[in-house]
């Protein structure tokens, strides 16, 4: 008699399959969180990292040249477009050979193709890994044109910069400024040197709706301006939408503003500094935030180097003095 017929043959029953599916499903569920806030606490270290190393560069910048650089340096002749902080600071970063492809008696936004080249290079130290839209600003054609940034200077609380006189704010950085660490007032370690800032961000400008006192968050879109979708994508310029920012409103405020019954988060600038009176007129107001990818906060980076934590909770005032290097209003803890 043949003694295999009828004995089961060894394996999964269905019950028992879809049993190890449900444990491996839970599993993966209970670990995915962990992988995830794994990947953001390396993410945020490497974003602190990027401001410490912009922060050591700024220094060295200062030490060679006696002072810190200008946000750009405003010449009628050429209506503005000059070349950022960012782009001083690259010999420091190690990327010498780039710094050494620029004309900075030129405007960056002449065009031609070397030009073009630069402005199209990805500068990893200027970019959050947690950014999501690390990509290449283009043209209709699709056709590239500039690089972003996430990492805005201090262009102060609000006002910015006058285009009739010439004068600054009350930031750390501003159009020919030439400020020594004594002009400082408040002290370095008192003092915000940049911020985080999202790439393609979106904006109004131009619309010379500002005035001496900023409105709350939720006016700003009545003042008016053209509006755009291309805040922080162009690292080589040197104007505040582009590689600044403002402490108008504290870190990550939303700033509604509905265009054709689509909301959007908002930047605003009255008047692009260094712009001819045929395009706008007055000083340049601006609230340009400090935004991130990280909950809940953003990394900054103080007049001294260090590099500290910002909870978006943080005391609006402490903010707004954080970002006046010269106001001598004691701080408090932050």
């Amino acid at each position: 008699m043949n003694q295999a017929v009828g004995k089961r043959k060894a394996g999964f029953t269905l019950i028992e399959l879809l049993l190890v599916i449900s444990i491996i499903a839970v599993l993966v569920a209970l670990l995915l969180p962990a992988v995830q806030q794994a990947r953001e606490a390396a993410r945020r270290t490497l974003c602190r990292n990027h401001l410490k190393q912009i922060g050591l560069a700024l220094h060295n910048y200062q030490s060679l040249n006696g002072k810190f650089p200008p946000s750009f340096c405003a010449d009628p002749d050429t209506d503005g477009g000059e070349w950022s902080i960012h782009a001083r600071l690259l010999p420091y970063l190690e990327h010498a050979s780039l710094h050494d492809l620029i004309d900075f008696a030129d405007t960056y936004g002449s065009g031609d193709s070397a030009t073009i080249a630069i402005r199209t290079t990805r500068v990893a130290p200027y970019l959050c890994p947690s950014e999501v839209k690390d990509q290449a600003r283009t043209d209709s054609t699709g056709t590239a044109t500039d690089y972003p940034v996430n990492y805005g200077f201090n262009c102060g609380t609000w006002r910015v910069w006058d285009n009739t006189t010439k004068t600054p704010g009350d930031g750390a950085f501003a159009p020919n400024s030439a400020l020594a660490p004594a002009a400082i007032t408040d002290g370095l370690s008192n003092t915000l040197a940049a911020a985080e800032v999202a790439a393609f961000t979106h904006y109004l400008r131009d619309g010379s709706g500002g005035s001496a006192t900023a409105p709350p968050a939720f006016l700003i879109g009545t003042r008016g301006g053209d509006f755009k979708h291309t805040g922080h994508t162009e690292w080589v310029d040197g104007r505040v939408h582009q590689t600044g920012f403002t402490t108008t409103f504290t870190p990550n405020t939303k700033v509604h503003h509905v265009v054709g019954g689509v909301a959007y988060d908002i930047d605003f600038t009255s008047c692009r500094e260094d712009k001819p009176a045929s395009v706008c007129t007055g000083p340049t107001y601006a609230s340009v935030t400090s935004r991130s990818y990280h909950t809940g906060l953003v990394h900054v980076l103080l007049m001294d180097g260090s590099v500290r934590s910002v909870s978006d909770s943080i005391n609006a005032t402490i903010w707004q003095r954080l970002g006046s290097r010269n106001d001598g209003e004691s701080l408090g803890e932050f």
